[in-house]
């Protein structure tokens, strides 16, 4: 299903959202997070998809590759570990700690004894496992029934302690919520609600590094680099993290925003049918496990109410065929690794193909240039090879191929 936001504005940055996330405090998060040793040296790759571009009738198709920023293989190693970083500097203001320094693990004697929690369905989980290694506290994970052994393996291995409940997500999150509570723990959630923002903002602010990349790659060109732009729903941290940094960065001449999330867990559609945050209709549950989520985050809202142009739902087989769309490529487009979650833009995009109304409604033609951005590789390996038909690795190996054959021609 596709709708338009009504609600959505042609205008500059409002000063009010400015003061809530900009490119000044995405620009320091950048900063400060070059220095964890668990990210990749660079940006993650840009790629031009024109044999897919012209297949779908459009001008151009980019796709970011955010398999490739870490070893945690998605974007979420950009967003807790920020959000971690600034809760402690909040917590120790008269220690004048340098961030660099606690990414290298500088003050583990003052954290030894510091908790920290969060509910998960794999990536966000992994990143806060992760940071909280590096930086030396200590790290509880709440997990689902539907999560995976495989996630929960992987969240593990970085020495969090991992909890499971009954339920969807959101049970996992009041669970966290709970225990938190009862152990004086601090949540490092990336779903806000009442009386808790900052950690969600400075979540949603970490992924402002994914947006500052694609906008160096293109230059300091006037003209915006492309017409649309394809976000995965779940909460709306994704979401709000990126086309908050474009719209300060184009003010009114910002790309059309699509907003894509899972048929069974469409809270942000939602939200745009009703203009306030809002629950899912379905089960939640899908094969989409990041964006299997049921409740909107409120602060995410504030910049998607008026920031984000459509919303659409999808299948769990929309998402799949996207995956092996990526995985398999062809002489023109390099195969691609993008997980359940990291295809659903483009599984968006495909599914307006094949509606000419709805793609003409939305401005997709010869002049559309179109921007996507693949969340996550194959975060859980087994499953991904279920889904493709092929492992993680030969279809990487093909990429390796492939990039070498165009480079020697």
């Amino acid at each position: 299903m596709l709708i338009a936001n009504e609600r959505a504005t042609r205008s500059a940055y409002p000063s009010e959202l400015r003061s809530v996330m900009s490119i000044a405090k995405a620009e320091e998060s950048r900063d400060w997070i070059s220095s964890w040793d668990s990210l990749n040296p660079g940006p993650t790759p840009l790629y031009e998809l024109s044999d897919l571009a012209r297949s779908l009738g459009i001008g151009k198709l980019y796709l970011k590759d955010e398999s490739c920023r870490s070893d945690l293989g998605s974007f979420k190693a950009l967003g807790a570990p920020i959000a971690l970083a600034r809760l402690i500097l909040r917590l120790w203001p008269d220690r004048n700690l340098d961030p660099k320094v606690l990414f290298k693990g500088g003050y583990r004697s003052l954290l030894e004894a510091f908790t920290v929690i969060s509910a998960t369905d794999g990536n966000h989980g992994k990143g806060l496992a992760a940071a909280a290694k590096s930086m030396g506290c200590r790290c509880v994970i709440v997990l689902h029934a539907n999560v995976s052994e495989e996630r929960e393996q992987a969240i593990a291995k970085f020495g969090a302690t991992v909890l499971r409940v009954q339920g969807n997500y959101d049970a996992s999150v009041e669970e966290a919520a709970h225990l938190a509570r009862a152990n004086d723990w601090h949540v490092v959630s990336d779903t806000s609600y009442d009386g808790y923002e900052e950690v969600p903002r400075d979540v949603m602010q970490g992924y402002g590094t994914v947006a500052a990349e694609i906008v160096e790659a293109f230059g300091s060109d006037e003209a915006v680099p492309f017409t649309h732009v394809f976000l995965q729903g779940g909460v709306g941290g994704l979401a709000a993290g990126i086309l908050s940094y474009f719209w300060e960065c184009y003010g009114e001449r910002r790309p059309t925003v699509v907003i894509v999330e899972p048929a069974q867990a469409d809270c942000l559609f939602q939200s745009a049918l009703r203009g306030v945050a809002s629950k899912a209709t379905g089960s939640v549950d899908s094969v989409m496990a990041g964006l299997a989520c049921g409740e909107t985050s409120p602060l995410a809202w504030r910049f998607l109410v008026s920031g984000a142009d459509y919303f659409m739902t999808i299948s769990d087989d929309d998402a799949i065929s996207a995956m092996r769309v990526l995985a398999t490529g062809n002489e023109l487009d390099l195969p691609v690794v993008s997980g359940e979650s990291g295809a659903a833009g483009l599984a968006g995009l495909l599914k307006l193909g094949k509606h000419a109304e709805q793609a003409a409604r939305v401005g997709l033609g010869p002049d559309a240039r179109v921007l996507l951005i693949s969340t996550e590789g194959a975060t859980a390996p087994a499953a991904y090879q279920t889904l493709v038909g092929q492992s993680e690795a030969q279809v990487l190996a093909r990429q390796r191929s492939s990039v070498r054959l165009s480079q020697s021609t």
